[in-house]
């Protein structure tokens, strides 16, 4: 019997149904793996599915019947491809599953810094409101998207999603390309120069790569309008941490929200360890992939892809 090993099953949830793969064969789940435990759990595997856990000569080394590697995700950069081929292991990823999530969730952190969301709920839940006389609260203004710039780092599938969601609100968008990709239709690609400094709202959704390793430095920071909102919705290492959060002291810009940090979870050493404006810094925890419904999409294709390969087995 085939055995498929999930080294990290807890990042996926357990209200995903997994009868799917329980069906093709034995089904052993982990809720996470170290490096060391990885070895011994895939030692007898014929497919393990990742998440986060490296597959490389240490983690597989010793898996003599491994077959095919399944990753829950979109990035591979977990996964050592020269070792698999060299191997012969297969191996799958899935992309495309997360685009509404991660768009839903831009606007998410968007509004929660805009419109003030925490000042406005604490001034009411603490009875400052009860024992103000007035019916309102414009001690914190905010404005509207609509006639603002918003600006695009990463015109991709998500960033394109993002893009389409903001003009609805009526907002002007423009994107700039960290890699120098050609221009692409519908939207007006501008230098990263330009887009710091016309841009009320900034959210980032490029991958990792030479091209936008600690792109956002102090010297962005700078050249951005000082009521900018800024977001973070691709990967940690695009911003200098220590420079977001002089920026955010100095008022350079109004407001972050983030969802990928540096290093995740966040350790007690990180420049952003201890910010506790919540009115202008929100941080989640790598969760803007995570709907239920992409978590479905997700292990779905997943399933697919294991199943199509297993039939070249046969």
């Amino acid at each position: 019997m085939m055995k498929i090993v999930f080294l990290d099953a807890g990042t996926i949830g357990k209200d995903i149904d997994m009868s799917g793969f329980e069906a093709l064969g034995e089904f052993v789940t982990y809720p996470s793996s170290t490096p060391e435990e990885a070895a011994v759990r895939s030692k007898d595997a014929d497919v393990i599915m990742v998440n986060k856990v490296l597959v490389n000569e240490q983690t597989i080394g010793e898996a003599k019947q491994l077959k095919y590697v399944c990753e829950t995700a979109t990035g591979t950069n977990n996964l050592d491809l020269d070792y698999l081929k060299e191997r012969g292991i297969g191996w799958c990823n899935a992309a495309g599953y997360s685009t509404e999530a991660v768009a839903q969730h831009t606007f998410a952190l968007l509004f929660y810094l805009l419109e003030h969301l925490r000042y406005f709920d604490d001034f009411v839940k603490s009875g400052d409101y009860t024992i103000s006389g007035c019916f309102t609260n414009v001690e914190k203004p905010y404005f509207e998207i609509n006639g603002k710039t918003w600006g695009i780092i990463g015109l991709g599938t998500i960033g394109r999603r993002v893009a389409q969601i903001a003009e609805c609100f009526g907002a002007k968008v423009i994107y700039a390309s960290a890699s120098g990709r050609p221009p692409q239709e519908g939207y007006d690609q501008v230098s990263l120069d330009e887009l710091y400094q016309r841009s009320d709202i900034i959210s980032v959704h490029a991958p990792l790569n030479d091209s936008t390793l600690h792109l956002v430095d102090r010297e962005a920071f700078a050249k951005m309008k000082d009521s900018v909102i800024f977001l973070n919705l691709g990967r940690g290492p695009i911003i200098v941490e220590k420079d977001l959060r002089e920026a955010l002291e100095q008022h350079q810009i109004a407001g972050a929200g983030l969802d990928v940090i540096d290093v995740e979870p966040l350790p007690a050493e990180s420049p952003l360890y201890g910010y506790q404006d919540s009115d202008r810094l929100i941080i989640t925890p790598h969760v803007a992939w995570a709907s239920k419904e992409a978590r479905i999409r997700l292990m779905d294709m997943i399933l697919t892809q294991l199943k199509d390969f297993l039939k070249t087995q046969d």
